[in-house]
């Protein structure tokens, strides 16, 4: 029998990513470029095999996934986790990047930016996604052996980083500086969870 695999994919380009703000929770959707790069996603899974999808309850996942289940009709089950989700910026989600560092100087964007043990107001820090994602990580693959599943997830930049953090073993700062692209597949093979 052929290895279980998970795929793993950041969503499209959205409109505020295009804009530089912090997005977090809030529902940016896809912009024409996303789009592109939902489809580029799409093509590169073509050829692979998965059952089950898993997706955020934010849009830009969902419509990342999208064009990815249109070659896939072996995928009976589409699951939404939220431990897989962006990155809450709390106060600062919908704060434009430049209006931020305006208010706040280079040096606490930086902070923010890429911090693992920061504390942001209403929101989350590296540590606390990767508190989150530990878990979702250990369900995972608990879920594709009981099940006998190879899994694709459309999910988020931050989440993605934790992610490969926790599977990879990535140090800290090589987690911090990691820029997750839009047009990626990361596969693990189960036995690498």
């Amino acid at each position: 029998m052929e290895k279980l695999k998970v795929y793993l994919f950041r969503h499209g380009q959205t409109f505020y990513n295009k804009k530089g703000i912090f997005t977090g929770f809030k529902d940016s959707k896809l912009t024409p470029q996303g789009k592109k790069q939902a489809k580029i996603i799409a093509n590169k899974l073509k050829n692979k095999k998965f059952q089950v999808a898993i997706q955020t309850r934010l849009s830009r996942s969902k419509d990342t996934l999208k064009p990815v289940l249109k070659f896939h009709p072996e995928c009976k089950k589409i699951l939404t986790d939220n431990r897989m989700i962006e990155r809450n910026y709390g106060i600062y989600s919908g704060m434009s990047h430049d209006v931020f560092i305006k208010k706040y100087g280079e040096k606490r964007y930086k902070e923010v930016h890429r911090g693992w043990n920061v504390k942001i107001p209403k929101g989350e820090n590296f540590n606390q996604v990767r508190k989150r994602v530990k878990p979702f990580v250990k369900w995972l693959k608990n879920y594709m052996k009981k099940n006998k599943v190879s899994v694709a997830i459309s999910a988020h930049g931050n989440s993605i980083r934790l992610f490969r953090h926790i599977v990879e073993k990535m140090s800290i700062p090589e987690t911090q500086k990691k820029f997750i692209p839009y047009d990626k597949v990361f596969t693990y093979d189960i036995d690498e969870l």
